[in-house]
């Protein structure tokens, strides 16, 4: 997406203007321009040149965003001075201009003709002497305020006509229709008609025009305020960005600014430094900080060979670190990338306003005109006419339509990044918490990812330190996962290796056999061992169970005797049966997705809590399985390796863990940067506060322009005598758009994590619907030897359009099929003996 810098744009008519014109550029696929950041985004291979011709020749202004590689300090600096609040300091000024002159104005019109305040002497009673201190002082906050009239009605010239437009009509109707009344009221002097003179000193409209102006100047300033502290978080992010470096050069310390620090730069931080770009521990130890990116606030310990962010803090200790990411290649300069990519883009609920807001001021400007004439036509004053029609044009606000959803979005992007939560997109951020099904990867996403030694069941007179001491002498040789687990164990403990095995022999899928000191050594599973080593029903019986609840026992032998088992294990995180219990409580239907065997995965399912289980995925299986439960309702899968990036993109919603792979974050819509699991249900509760927000912001805007425009024309006027002045109309307006802004910034308070207010959505009945519906069939093959037969019966059950999932068996010689429509037995049947095995029963 390429992104530019729009100018000149005052209200949401002005946004779907430009939005209007840049789509009909040929090569555009898409346009979305942000009122709130004054930024476009554009897709496609259009040119730039033509883009920013059709920005121009709609009235506008527009320059492309810088493209050359920047450091994250630089693009930090350049993002916050594209958000700086020019706006506020400048309508400053002008309001504090305009009420030097609308004061004595307002005392001269009002307070001397309304309650007789005293004037000067050669002014009491000159008419026409006080007329012209009306329109001088009206002239005056006219010019004060000309950006209104310029921008208005070079938008008319454009033939499209925004609300400084409607600001300029009205203002000028009211200036000008009180120019004819002074000139009458001469007319009338000079024929000694006094009482005409005093009729057209009550057709005065000065004040309303200069007042009318002031109010409007008042709202823009709150409301460009308001709009300064949507972009809090954005800017707090960006002034984290380190400014210099301490990078050794030819063996010396040297401080450099951060553009210089190049990737394989060597750098140092000391304790209360920053670290100034993403790296690798070389030398030293020490605790970092990285609640700036994480949110989290307890400091993360680093060892020679972790990695630091930039924008992190060393809390303690002295580390060496090589540089690996620099520039915008930074963990810190993508998330703001990420957070301004996000503000640029638009929410699918913001069609409906930018639809409202393309024809809103073209039929306000008619309905004035309608009203001005009926009025006339009811035999009415042509001042009164005038002013009704003057209401109708100062009451309208479609800068509240155009804002009501942008402002929300910045401000939930906004608490989502304080928090470690990135919403790529608008959509992402709206969508997310419409998710009826959450799938989750068991791997890194429920448990740590990392197997860990869980039990340790002895044999005999051994003893814990001799059996570890042991299997850490055979296990060391070994380059299988659960042999690092059983090596972590042994170096926690402090236990070394009973010494260094010979003749060192790894059987795939099996175990392990060594010599160590004339004595054989053996490791392995319970098929494996039982063949060289006698293991008790007593022993066999606790490996079992230690097999139900999700563990794998390792058997370890020593010249034919058993010696015990360690059981190791992919733990669950801590909080992540707390998180499948929040989201189940928002009514979410929650899914566990899994490579692992139907016993290990059911066991880490009942750990977790999860409403479903599916086991024995292939990697490349978990895009077809999402595929299959989109058909029963929007689905959110999380995961974060590479074999998930598939089921990510074919989700509605992929939402990464942030410890996983560059590939599963590139494919998700949404990134936890903290890697926990309750992340999602805060990311939910997120989206669902700022899509109400939203439709809280909209409400308003509409409700306010359907009762304010009827209001201004007058149509209660005969039934209840309700007149509204067009000042109190401007001030109306002026309001309208601070409280939509001001409602967005209610987002700020969200409590992300607190599920005590969690409300379901109606998906329980649904989630019912479908196990009343849901049929399932267990078949009996024969022929299945290992977990490849298992994969390739699952494979060919689940090509059949009918069948939702197959759990295969190969120890229990079963398939549990789970139906989403009737099919007949001959046909599974069929299916599986074309694989070569046999069925010899369905239930």
């Amino acid at each position: 997406m390429k992104q530019y810098t729009v100018t000149g744009m005052s209200c949401a008519a002005c946004s779907a203007r430009v939005e209007k014109a840049v789509s009909k550029v040929p090569g555009v696929t898409s346009c979305s321009v942000s009122l709130l950041t004054n930024s476009m985004g554009v897709e496609g291979d259009a040119d730039a040149a033509a883009i920013i011709s059709a920005v121009e020749e709609a009235g506008y202004g527009a320059e492309e965003k810088g493209k050359e590689k920047k450091s994250s300090a630089v693009l930090a600096a350049t993002q916050e001075d594209s958000l700086k609040d020019r706006e506020t300091p400048l309508l400053k000024r002008r309001l504090i201009a305009s009420l030097c002159f609308l004061i004595p104005l307002m005392y001269f019109s009002m307070g001397h003709m309304m309650w007789n305040w005293p004037v000067p002497a050669a002014l009491n009673g000159n008419h026409v002497a006080m007329g012209l201190i009306q329109l001088l002082f009206t002239s005056i906050v006219m010019v004060i305020n000309q950006k209104f009239f310029i921008s208005g009605f070079k938008s008319l010239w454009h033939r499209a006509p925004n609300m400084d437009a409607l600001v300029a009509l009205g203002a000028t109707a009211s200036y000008g229709y009180s120019i004819y009344a002074l000139f009458a009221m001469t007319d009338a002097q000079m024929r000694g008609d006094m009482a005409g003179v005093m009729a057209y000193m009550h057709e005065f409209y000065f004040e309303s025009a200069a007042m009318i102006l002031t109010l409007i100047t008042v709202g823009k300033m709150l409301e460009a305020r308001s709009k300064g502290r949507t972009t809090d978080a954005l800017k707090s992010l960006m002034k984290l960005a380190p400014k210099t470096a301490t990078v050794l050069r030819e063996g010396t310390e040297v401080e450099v600014s951060i553009e210089q620090v190049r990737k394989g730069d060597v750098f140092v931080v000391r304790p209360g430094e920053n670290i100034p770009v993403d790296g690798i521990v070389l030398d030293g130890n020490s605790a970092v900080n990285e609640s700036a990116l994480t949110g989290e606030s307890i400091p993360v310990d680093k060892k020679p060979g972790d990695q630091v962010s930039a924008a992190t803090l060393n809390n303690s200790g002295f580390i060496r670190c090589e540089a690996l990411r620099v520039g915008e290649d930074t963990t810190l300069s993508q998330i703001i990338q990420m957070v301004s990519d996000a503000a640029a883009t638009k929410a699918p609920i913001a069609k409906v306003a930018d639809k409202v807001s393309g024809v809103f001021v073209p039929a306000v400007i008619s309905i004035a005109v309608v009203t001005i004439i009926v009025w006339l036509l009811l035999g009415q004053t042509v001042g009164f006419a005038l002013a009704r029609g003057i209401s109708v044009l100062v009451i309208s606000c479609p800068c509240a339509l155009g804002l009501a959803t942008p402002v929300a979005i910045m401000v939930g992007n906004g608490m989502g990044a304080k928090n470690g939560i990135m919403f790529k997109t608008a959509v992402s951020l709206e969508e997310t918490g419409k998710m009826q099904i959450v799938a989750l990867d068991k791997t890194g996403t429920i448990t740590s990812g990392e197997p860990r030694v869980t039990d340790i069941i002895l044999a005999d007179q051994m003893t814990e330190e001799e059996l570890l001491s042991f299997a850490y002498a055979l296990e060391k040789k070994s380059e299988h996962p659960l042999a690092h687990a059983v090596l972590a164990q042994a170096q926690k403990k402090g236990i070394a290796p009973a010494g260094e095995t010979q003749d060192f022999h790894a059987v795939p899928g099996n175990g392990l056999s060594g010599r160590l000191n004339g004595s054989l050594l053996e490791g392995g599973n319970l098929k494996f061992i039982r063949e060289r080593a006698i293991i008790s029903d007593e022993i066999q019986k606790r490996a079992e169970q230690l097999a139900e609840d999700g563990k794998t026992p390792l058997f370890f032998s020593r010249d034919g005797k058993l010696m015990g088992i360690i059981a190791v294990a992919d733990v669950i995180k801590e909080d992540s049966p707390q998180a499948v219990k929040e989201l189940q409580n928002m009514g979410i239907h929650v899914v566990m997705l899994t490579g692992d065997n139907e016993r290990t995965a059911k066991a880490i399912g009942r750990q977790a809590g999860v409403d479903e289980v599916i086991a024995g995925v292939l990697p490349d299986g978990k895009e077809s399985i999402i595929r299959k439960l989109k058909k029963k309702g929007k689905v959110a899968m999380v995961g974060d390796g590479i074999n998930d990036a598939p089921a990510l993109t074919r989700a509605d919603m992929g939402i990464a863990i942030g410890a996983g792979t560059d590939i599963a974050i590139d494919a998700a819509d949404v990134v936890l940067m903290k890697s926990r699991l309750s992340d999602v249900p805060a990311a939910i509760r997120l989206s669902r506060a700022t899509l109400r927000n939203i439709h809280e912001n909209l409400f308003w805007a509409f409700i306010y322009n359907i009762i304010g425009i009827p209001l201004a024309a007058g149509i209660w006027i005969p039934i209840f005598g309700w007149q509204l002045n067009p000042m109190f109309g401007a001030a109306a307006m002026s309001l309208s758009s601070f409280c939509v802004v001001t409602n967005a910034l209610r987002l700020n308070w969200v409590k992300m994590y607190d599920a005590a207010r969690d409300k379901k959505i109606k998906q329980n009945k649904m989630n019912e619907k479908q196990e009343e519906t849901t049929m399932k069939k267990t078949m009996k093959i024969e022929g299945m030897m290992c977990e490849h037969c298992e994969a390739r019966v699952k494979k060919c059950l689940e090509a059949l359009p009918q069948v939702d999932e197959a759990a295969v068996s190969h120890k229990d010689g079963t398939a549990v099929v789970v139906l989403n429509a009737e099919v007949s037995d001959d046909v599974l049947k069929k299916t599986v003996e074309e694989q070569d095995y046999t069925v010899v029963g369905i239930d």
